[in-house]
């Protein structure tokens, strides 16, 4: 059995007698100018997305703002190695990796799915902070959602499909039609193994060192209810900060500044 300090885990058996295999991981990454000490940003992206999302707009961003900006891709997704099995498990790995090849303690700033993988993360890393947006945390009320929302794009999924996500799920009516559909077309897909355990309830570790935890999305996402952000943040006893009138890809949308800009501030007190 693994031993463990104030609910934290410091053995891990399996890692040991069933380790992840090793993958060429693509990450893509945004220097500052002067660097000024500040943490390094590492973000997440969720299934069938890849670091490419948040190199649009977000790195940048985040790079201009005084954060050296890092972005990973999860093995199968993006120009990571493909990975047609990979397990939950596996990205939480890509992620832990991704982190620790940084030069300073990082923020873990996951999306959708993305978010799930950096709450698991946290119990192997020690993040200076973490931002879940959009968080997709799994479970089975997750799926009536999509069946809902989206039953021709979901229920392939099911039998071990590619989730497909309209862009009417994915952005508000403010970015331009033609934008939206060149962001969709880019969109790859999770291993159908990772699909199906998302659907099941997670179980997370408390977090290393008790990192502060911000949560955000929109009132307005079509993947996420309100009713799930509440209760992610809620888990760390807060509020969720949201931004009406925006898509559940938030880095992507029109109005992808504001989210970010509010990711920062809030980096920013937390190392006043």
């Amino acid at each position: 059995m693994s031993r463990t300090t104030r609910g934290t885990r410091i053995v891990r058996t399996r890692e040991w007698s069933d380790p992840v295999p090793a993958v060429r991981r693509e990450v893509l990454r945004a220097d500052v100018l002067h660097d000024d000490g500040k943490p390094p940003v590492l973000f997440v992206p969720g299934f069938g997305h890849g670091a490419w999302v948040f190199a649009e707009h977000w790195l940048e961003r985040a790079a201009d703002r005084g954060f050296p900006a890092y972005a990973v891709s999860l093995r199968g997704h993006g120009a990571s190695a493909a990975a047609p099995d990979a397990t939950i498990r596996a990205y939480v790995h890509d992620v832990v990796q991704a982190a620790a090849g940084l030069p300073r303690q990082a923020v873990l700033v996951g999306h959708g799915a993305g978010a799930l993988l950096v709450s698991h993360a946290l119990a192997r890393y020690p993040a200076r902070a973490a931002v879940l947006a959009a968080p997709v945390l799994g479970g089975w009320p997750l799926l009536g959602t999509a069946l809902l929302r989206n039953p021709m794009g979901t229920l392939p999924a099911v039998f071990g499909a590619a989730l497909r996500l309209r862009a009417g799920q994915l952005f508000s009516r403010e970015l331009p039609t033609a934008v939206a559909a060149s962001y969709v077309d880019r969109l790859g897909r999770a291993s159908a193994r990772a699909q199906w355990r998302l659907l099941s309830r997670q179980r997370f570790e408390p977090a290393v060192g008790d990192p502060p935890v911000l949560v955000l999305g929109s009132p307005d996402d079509q993947v996420v209810p309100v009713s799930a952000l509440n209760q992610a943040a809620r888990r760390f006893g807060g509020a969720p900060l949201l931004f009406p009138k925006m898509g559940h890809d938030l880095m992507l949308d029109a109005r992808w500044s504001e989210p970010v800009d509010a990711i920062l501030d809030w980096l920013d007190k937390g190392s006043d």
